[in-house]
């Protein structure tokens, strides 16, 4: 049997969600966001705050992009209905559900994974923490709630900078402008 992409753990009244593809950086595709709302519909029902993080090195580099190419030539067959991207409807499950997200993040915080933190209520950054949103370098819209949410939290003049530049916010930057409202040594993130 294959890893699970999301891990879920209860501690006390704590829901520990994990994105577990740390080979693919947690880049997001449809399994882990099948995965994702199962868990984040647990949390809901099971405790009374929740915690995302990133298994390894990143919290999230955002779409799997490598995958999404194979589906756009035809190298992996898509499905035989078509999906609607259902990012929305998970993220709102963070935002507006029963009970609080905090994410706590290290490494890539990018694109997509941006997107699902900010979609948390608090986010804990540690110093390995990096933030871009290099969608429109790439011809490709932000997403997942992002064009809403990103703006409240670093406003519209930064987000669209970061769009049509590339431009990548440190850690420390990062939680100047309000990505995080909480800056940890490396490694220290979740614990906090």
């Amino acid at each position: 049997m294959s890893e699970p992409l999301i891990t879920y753990e209860l501690d006390g009244n704590v829901a520990l969600i994990g994105l577990n593809r740390p080979d693919k950086r947690n880049s997001i595709n449809d399994p882990l966001i099948d995965e994702l709302r199962a868990a984040v519909l647990r949390a809901h029902e099971e405790a009374d705050v929740a915690v995302l993080f990133g298994h390894g090195t990143n919290f999230c580099a955002g779409l799997d992009l490598a995958e999404a190419l194979a589906r756009a030539t035809g190298q992996i067959k898509p499905p035989r209905k078509r999906r609607r991207h259902n990012w929305h409807e998970v993220f709102d499950l963070i935002a507006r559900g029963p009970i609080p997200f905090v994410a706590a993040l290290h490494g890539a915080v990018v694109g997509g994974g941006l997107e699902l933190a900010s979609a948390s209520h608090i986010r804990v950054a540690d110093e390995s923490t990096f933030y871009a949103l290099p969608e429109g370098t790439r011809g490709i819209f932000v997403g997942g709630g992002g064009s809403v949410r990103v703006p409240k939290l670093i406003g519209a003049a930064r987000m669209t900078d970061m769009m049509l530049t590339g431009r990548v916010y440190n850690a420390v930057d990062g939680e100047r402008v309000g990505f995080a409202q909480y800056l940890v040594p490396t490694g220290n993130a979740l614990a906090k």
